[in-house]
């Protein structure tokens, strides 16, 4: 019982004087990687159990060749741990690295939905009082003259078409969002699809007194799903015809950029600040300034967020930058 006393305690002793400086080590490095602290760990863990054996047999006075023998198996078990821990450890780090990244685009996404439901909620409640208010109005006979009642009715008429369109645009999002758009790809002509957008655009550049002019030239062909790419021309277009002050212009332009063809709507809104340029096409966001839509004719804040979504779902590229009258919105699809 004595000698095994004692073979406990040198083990224990030797173990101890490899794991002690160990666990300091790991505790003082704090900042290193995945992988080095699982190699670290298992290191630790090997020289412990090395030095236990070790200080255990030169004690207990074996044979040289016993102890060689000993050692060589200690030193092949040791290789072989790491080898797993450098493997476990990478895969470790790289999952380690996706959760990381998963649990931070979910904070943004739940940012992002809690930003776009007050959005939307200011954005519902204010036509949905003044539509209470007038039809109220209309019903207790408040307003009797032939001409504010046709103003009453015209204003209840364009506030219920803004907000079937930011309904729309919420749906739209969420089928975007869910992954559940679906595309029919094939030849689409960006010639013939910005001369309808122009077309469709211009009733609303008249009243704003806005110039809107389109390119000439060699338009290219992309592959595309037309009615989603239209949609992304049409937004483009309002956003800028909204932000660009009466006798500005808003110009299309686009071309061949190798394996590519872009298009570009460049406004005179008069620039995005430098620090909103990366936030352009989150959901809900509407500048300051300059871009702030004014009440009777601002968007829900969703209709570049649309543009993102829609031109990413092509395997296309939208990026926003200032020009000297404005911003210019590049979108690059594959040809």
């Amino acid at each position: 019982m004595t000698d095994r006393i004692l073979v406990v305690l040198i083990a224990l002793g030797c173990s101890l004087a490899i794991a002690v400086p160990g666990a300091v080590l790991l505790r003082l490095r704090r900042g290193w990687s995945v992988t080095v602290h699982v190699c670290v760990l298992i290191a630790v863990t090997v020289l412990a159990m090395a030095a236990g054996v070790v200080g255990t047999a030169l004690a207990m006075f074996i044979s040289p060749h016993d102890l060689s023998v000993l050692l060589t198996v200690v030193a092949v078990a040791g290789a072989v741990s790491l080898a797993v821990a450098l493997w476990q450890g990478r895969r470790l780090a790289a999952a380690s690295m996706w959760s990381a990244e998963a649990r931070r685009r979910e904070r943004q996404l739940e940012a992002s939905r809690r930003e776009l439901v007050a959005w939307v909620s200011h954005d519902l409640r204010s036509p949905l009082a003044g539509l209470r208010a007038m039809a109220e109005a209309l019903e207790d006979g408040v307003v009797a003259d032939r001409g504010t009642v046709d103003e009453y009715h015209r204003r209840i008429r364009t506030e219920t078409d803004r907000m079937a369109g930011l309904v729309d645009d919420l749906f739209e999002l969420s089928r975007i969002n869910a992954g559940a758009l679906r595309l029919s790809l094939s030849a689409v002509p960006l010639g013939d699809l910005v001369s309808d957008a122009v077309a469709s655009a211009e009733p609303l550049a008249t009243a704003k007194r806005v110039r809107l002019i389109a390119a000439t030239g060699d338009w290219p062909v992309v592959r595309a799903s037309e009615p989603e790419l239209s949609r992304v021309l049409a937004n483009l277009l309002r956003n800028a015809i909204r932000h660009t002050p009466p006798d500005g212009t808003v110009s299309v332009d686009g071309g061949h950029d190798g394996a590519n063809g872009w298009f570009a709507v460049t406004d005179a809104c008069g620039g995005i600040p430098e620090a909103d340029l990366p936030r352009v096409f989150d959901v809900a966001f509407r500048g300051e300034t300059a871009r702030t839509p004014r009440p009777a004719g601002g968007g829900g804040g969703l209709g570049l967020a649309i543009v993102r979504g829609l031109v990413e779902a092509h395997a296309g590229e939208v990026a926003v930058s200032n020009v000297d009258t404005g911003c210019r919105f590049l979108v690059r699809l594959p040809a």
